[in-house]
């Protein structure tokens, strides 16, 4: 009996009315993890196995708006959306040419405040230069969804209005006049989350947002991901996605009707 089907087995199942929620895997930086504290690295070699992992098993990874959208028309079966935090410039040497290969996309959150920097906000580790503008607009050329990661990743639950705004509106208006299309994501700093928080990346503009795991607040604008990392071989994602419905019970659509209020809970068809 192969592994996944006896892992499947073993496991409860959930009730009828439980929608398969969706999946979307977490990257940040694809380069050497020798030096990684934050466990936010992965190796060029073990990144390039989890993609021929997905496309061996006829999935295919993609960004969170096509994710979405895909969802909207009943199409998302076999959809992984991808997604890579940060803005580093590894991902156009590391992550992009296997990507493309697959033909796959993905969904990359940069900072419009640090292009070009470095990750000034992680206090050990090794310094990881951002991407700049060029580096942007090749990735949107290549047919990679650019949404923003705020202008200079803050923890956005804990400044005040005025921040806020900037950091979700005008990184919207920075990024839209960079690539001249319109910017529909936005991803939370360390996946804090509040209602404050939410409210002010509806109000930028924004059509969806990714978190960690905003548990309570899950919605399309607080979606949760899975932390894909440098230890995830095959048997590993393959039980991250055995266990992931069991994790994640919404029973109810990303996209309700009008009639109901509130932002909507994650649950693919």
């Amino acid at each position: 009996m192969p592994a996944p089907t006896a892992l499947r087995r073993l496991l409860p199942k959930p009730p009828l009315w439980v929608k398969p929620p969706l999946w979307v895997a977490m990257y940040h930086s694809i380069t050497d993890p020798g030096d990684d504290p934050y466990r936010v690295t992965v190796s060029p070699v073990r990144f390039a196995r989890q993609m021929h992992w997905l496309g061996d098993r006829g999935l295919r990874g993609v960004s969170v708006r096509e994710l979405l959208a895909a969802t909207a028309a009943g199409r998302a079966k076999g959809l992984v959306g991808l997604t890579f935090d940060d803005g580093y410039a590894d991902f156009l040497d590391s992550a992009l040419p296997l990507l493309r290969r697959h033909g796959f996309t993905a969904t990359v959150y940069v900072l419009p405040g640090r292009l070009g920097g470095e990750n000034a906000w992680d206090t050990e580790g090794p310094r990881k230069t951002l991407l700049d503008e060029d580096g942007i607009l090749r990735i949107a050329e290549a047919g990679m969804e650019i949404g923003s990661h705020g202008l200079t990743h803050v923890a956005l639950t804990e400044v005040d209005d005025t921040a806020l705004a900037d950091e979700t509106r005008r990184s919207r208006e920075l990024l839209e006049e960079m690539t001249g299309d319109t910017v529909d994501g936005f991803c939370y700093p360390y996946g804090k989350v509040d209602p404050r928080v939410i409210h002010a990346v509806r109000k930028a503009g924004y059509r969806h947002a990714c978190a960690i795991d905003p548990g309570p607040h899950t919605s399309a604008y607080a979606l949760p991901r899975i932390h894909i990392g440098e230890d995830d071989t095959s048997w590993r994602l393959t039980a991250k996605r055995v266990l992931h419905p069991l994790r994640r019970r919404h029973p109810v659509d990303v996209f309700p009707s009008q009639a109901q209020a509130g932002p909507a809970v994650v649950g693919a068809p």
